[in-house]
């Protein structure tokens, strides 16, 4: 399999010496499983021919094909395995039909002081984790049920973990414990855009990015099962009742333009002919879910259940992404997350980033990724090392949500934030894909 995303073309190393100053560094990874065959090189290199940067970097495109170490990285010598609780959900109870009277707010900022920055420290009561951890059941006519949800714990052959050490357990400091920075920047973008616009149909219909899809509210959605897409909430519901979007909700999947589907032979790399974007498909969805957490919970809770799943009405024919509890950064390879989006000012474009985690809570990947509205919902995805395949995988951590200002000792910091995968989330998420505890224990 020939497909990955851009590494940082910032880093440095022996791909940059000797390069000119007004040459943009890309350098594409290559996952080799196996030998790597011609034919899959050809069709990358075809792709490459297509790839054109973002508006943002006029300079010139060199390409290296150069593997890069972080492929080649062993088993962590001490990564952190997560306990997966059990949820127990209720019979669902009926509630009224929704008015759908909100507006859809592709741009959500929140605001957090010191207490909500170091919330995790703080115990959080069982039966609060219950209630925030019911959920809301939208279906296609308009109707709509709440089901409530007990916690168990499942103790392990070495005994286990109790819900409150999960909830309370907060991860290692990103980087050796890195300061917040206390520069104020401007918001959602940092310094240079380091966004790249994801281009031609070999990028586009290969793993990862086909797995980005968008949402008819204006945002994006990413593919974690055949039939279903994870997003954020606040792409559907508001906190108080589902935006006006949400009642004939579709989720587009992008399409060659009809040109290059037709095509015999790919067009020449020296051809001067401006590229055509891509169409979108659309699929109704048939129901979607959003945590208690989430709805009518003050705002610096809200963002912590920032995140929605979408059934559609069909099942799909592409590749999707695996979920997996949110490690630290540290386990993550490269200490990296990546995601890809609808950006708001590059209309009809698919968009990556990627960067450093650079703090994280319980509940939040606080980071500098670049990102403007309509990115919101994008499936934040690392290199996580899988035991059963004993490789580094790319797997769904998180969701992006928005923009937050903290403010701690009287300074204002403000990161983009995502909202992390933990291990309640993971097994309610997984509830709501496979409706079965026992296939959720599987995964």
């Amino acid at each position: 399999m020939v497909s990955d995303d851009f590494t940082d073309p910032r880093l440095g190393g022996a791909q940059q010496k000797g390069a000119r100053k007004s040459t943009c560094h890309i350098s594409v990874h290559v996952q080799m499983l196996g030998e790597l065959k011609a034919a899959a090189m050809s069709t990358l290199l075809r792709a490459l021919a297509t790839f054109v940067p973002s508006p943002s970097s006029s300079l010139l495109l060199f390409l290296l094909l150069l593997p890069l170490s972080l492929s080649f990285r062993g088993r962590p010598q001490q990564q952190h395995q997560s306990h997966l609780p059990s949820l127990v959900p209720h019979m669902p109870r009926p509630l009224s039909r929704s008015r759908f009277s909100a507006q859809a707010q592709l741009d959500l900022t929140t605001h957090c002081n010191s207490s909500c920055y170091h919330r995790g420290e703080q115990e959080p009561r069982r039966d609060l984790l219950a209630d925030r951890l019911a959920f809301e059941t939208l279906y296609s006519d308009g109707s709509r049920t709440l089901t409530t949800v007990d916690l168990e714990d499942e103790e392990d052959s070495e005994g286990g973990y109790s819900i409150e050490a999960i909830m309370t357990a907060r991860p290692r400091p990103a980087r050796g414990g890195r300061s917040v920075p206390k520069k104020r920047r401007k918001r959602q973008i940092y310094g240079a855009d380091g966004r790249f616009n994801i281009r031609g149909d070999n990028f586009l219909l290969d793993y990862p990015f086909s797995t980005a899809v968008r949402i008819s509210t204006g945002c994006t959605g990413v593919l974690v099962s055949p039939r279903h897409v994870l997003t954020a909430a606040h792409c559907v519901h508001d906190g108080k009742d589902y935006v006006k979007g949400a009642r004939k909700l579709r989720v587009g999947f992008l399409t060659p333009p009809p040109s290059s589907a037709n095509a015999t032979k790919p067009a020449p790399a020296s051809s001067l002919l401006p590229l055509k974007k891509p169409l979108v498909r659309w699929v109704r969805v048939k129901r979607t879910r959003v945590p208690k957490g989430w709805i009518q919970g003050p705002q610096d809770v809200s963002m912590d259940f920032d995140y929605a799943l979408l059934e559609l009405r069909w099942p799909h024919r592409r590749p999707f992404m695996r979920l997996s509890v949110a490690p630290s950064a540290e386990d993550l390879a490269g200490k990296r997350i990546h995601f890809s989006g609808f950006d708001s000012d590059r209309p009809g474009e698919l968009v990556y980033r990627f960067c450093p985690v650079e703090d994280e809570s319980n509940d939040l990947i606080y980071q500098h990724c670049d990102a403007r509205p309509g990115a919101s919902g994008s499936g934040v995805y690392g290199r996580v090392w899988d035991d059963q395949l004993e490789r580094w995988e790319r797997k769904v951590i998180g969701v992006f949500s928005g923009h937050q200002w903290l403010e701690i000792d009287g300074e204002n910091h403000d990161f983009n934030v995502a909202v992390r995968l933990t291990p309640l989330k993971f097994a309610q998420i997984c509830y709501w894909v496979h409706g079965s505890r026992v296939d959720c224990s599987k995964d």
